[in-house]
Order: C-alpha cells, then structure tokens, then sequence
C-alpha cells in the first residue's frame, strides 16, 4: 500500500463530543453569546480537530513548495521564470512576503524544491525533493503523469509529517512558481465546472497576449487533456503544478495526524479543492486564511465551502496570507484557555 493511500485512510471526522463540549464552553464564558464571531468558531474547530479543550497553536510552521510550469512556454505570463528559483531562495531567507509576516508569530518557514526548472544550490536552506525539472506543458498535453502527481502529493505529506513529528501543530500551506495562477484557474475551472473567462485573472503579470490568450490556453488545456473532475489525481496530473500537488499533500497529512493546516489564496484553495475531492473529510481540518484578490479567488473559495477570515486585498501568494492568519488563530486558543466561564467568576447572566 503506498504512502498516499495510507494517508488518506487515517483522516477521521471531527471529535463530535468535543465539538459539543468546545461550543458549551464558549458559550458560557464572559462575554455576549457570538460576541467573538469567527474566533469562536476557530476555537471549536480547532477542539474538533485536536480532540482537547484547550488546543496549543504554538509550534506554527510554513510549509513553502516551490516549482516550475511548461505553459510558461505559452506566454501567459510577463515574468521571468528565472524569478522562481530567485525567489525561493530568498523565501528560505526569510525576506519575501511570507518570511517577514511569519516573523510575528514566530512561524518557521520550511522551503522546498518539488520541481523548480534550475537546480538548487545544495547548501541554501531549501528542502531539495525535485520531482521533475518543472511540469510539461498542459497546452500540448497532460502537465504530469499519474505517477508524477501521486509523487507530489506524498512529497508534500513527507515534509509535513516530519515537521508534525517534530512538534508542529500548526500548518500553513504556501508556494512559489512563475505562472502558477494558469494551472491553478484551469484546476478550478476544472473542478467547477465554468468557463476559464468567469475566473481567470493576471496573476503576478500578463504575457504580451493579455487575459484574453491566458483564458484560451487555459481552455485549449481542459479541451486536450480531459481531466476527469471526480478524481482530483487526474485534475493534477492533466492541469496542475507539482507545488500544488506537494500542498495537497501537506492538507492531507495534516488532516491524518489531526493538525489544523491554514490554506493562503488561490493556487492554495486549487490545492485544498484537489485534496478534498481526494478526500472530503479534509476540509474540516482547513482554515482559509483570507479572501484573495485574484478573480477566481472567490469561487474557489465558495467550491471548498469556507468562508475566509481576512479582506486584505492581497495577492502575493507565498502562503502570506496564511503566515497573517496565524496570530489570529492562536488569539482563538488564547480565549478559549484564558477567558473564564461566568461560573469560575461567581456572575450571574
């Protein structure tokens, strides 16, 4: 049995009676009922998820995978994708987006190469877990194999499970790949069953064809490859990334070893929509940190069924957003340990 199999058959459902229990306590402590909003719905989530009362958020850790696309070819994208390996290696700097946020909760960033085109240099604090040299183009055919995908997503739950044995017990989901919002808008597309004109947006940068070429390689992409949209490994393989492939993975095994994964923003979501078609059950291990301004953002995040907790108008990307959400979630153990019931203060209500 292989390791994503295996994987997939330790996600449970959430803890019933500590759902009950968590929403009890909430409930009685010294505050307005639903005064708290979001953070309480955190809080028992993460009470489902954990299986204890009082969960600790303490050991937060940004699972950054980073990799290379083939439909670069087709010119969907104004940058250069030299920028992928450029950038990863400043992520495992710790000076991008993601680095600088995660600096506030104390989040370690973990960067890793799952199919950058260039090879890394051995000694730059990137986890090297090379794949391929990038997908191929999913205009001319399927980006991966099958076998290729089902690599990426254990890839993704390797790196996790380690870092939950070390102690994390709390993921987020991020990446790096110059033209990434391509396979991630054809995934949703895919997934949704809608044209790629209602949700394709420029990404970090729109190629001399404009939106109106990116939509038709996306579209030309779906027409050749077919992907069948009940199986969320065929999505992956025939239109999607291997850094997308690789958080699947991370949602995944988070959700085996019961650790609550906050997903960032779109390419995230395509990732979080290819693990729960993988695996529904996953979904009640998620938290969306905030609604992206890519316009296939809120679709994608309407397809999942979670609500994000933030409106930053960002799109960066990186898993920033996710690194933002992480005092907030730690705020939701915070009240649920710290607040006291109005009958450990002797109130009346």
């Amino acid at each position: 049995m292989n390791l994503l199999q295996q994987t997939i058959e330790k996600v449970e459902d959430l803890d019933q009676e500590m759902l009950v229990k968590a929403r009890e306590r909430v409930d009685s402590l010294i505050k307005p009922p639903k005064s708290l909003g979001k953070l309480e719905d955190i809080a028992v989530q993460l009470s489902g998820i954990t299986k204890e009362l009082f969960p600790a958020v303490d050991q937060k850790v940004m699972i950054v995978m980073a990799a290379d696309h083939g439909v670069y070819e087709e010119g969907v994208t104004s940058n250069p994708q030299e920028v992928t390996i450029e950038q990863t290696l400043n992520i495992a700097k710790g000076i991008t987006g993601v680095g600088t946020i995660a600096k506030v909760s104390g989040a370690k960033i973990v960067a890793v190469d799952i199919g950058i085109k260039e090879d890394i240099p051995s000694d730059a604090g990137v986890i090297i877990r090379k794949i391929k040299k990038g997908t191929d183009n999913m205009a001319k055919g399927p980006a991966m194999t099958r076998e290729e995908a089902i690599k990426a997503l254990e890839v993704g739950i390797e790196i996790a499970t380690k870092e939950i044995q070390q102690g994390a017990n709390l993921l987020g989901t991020g990446e790096m790949g110059i033209s990434n919002t391509t396979p991630s808008t054809a995934i949703l597309s895919v997934l949704a069953n809608c044209d790629p004109k209602e949700i394709t947006g420029r990404g970090a940068g729109l190629g001399k064809g404009g939106l109106v070429h990116k939509i038709e390689v996306i579209r030309n992409a779906i027409t050749i490859n077919q992907p069948n949209s009940a199986d969320g490994i065929d999505v992956l393989a025939k239109v999607g990334g291997l850094e997308i492939g690789g958080m699947a993975g991370v949602m995944l095994a988070a959700a085996a070893n019961r650790v609550p994964v906050v997903v960032d923003g779109l390419i995230s979501t395509a990732s979080a929509l290819i693990a729960t078609t993988i695996e529904p059950k996953v979904k009640d291990y998620l938290i969306t940190s905030h609604a992206t301004d890519e316009p296939g953002g809120k679709k994608a995040s309407e397809l999942l069924g979670k609500e994000p907790m933030l409106k930053m108008n960002m799109c960066l990307g990186e898993g920033s957003g996710a690194a933002l959400a992480f005092p907030i979630i730690e705020a939701a153990c915070s009240m649920m340990k710290n607040m006291p019931t109005f009958e450990d203060v002797g109130m009346s209500i």
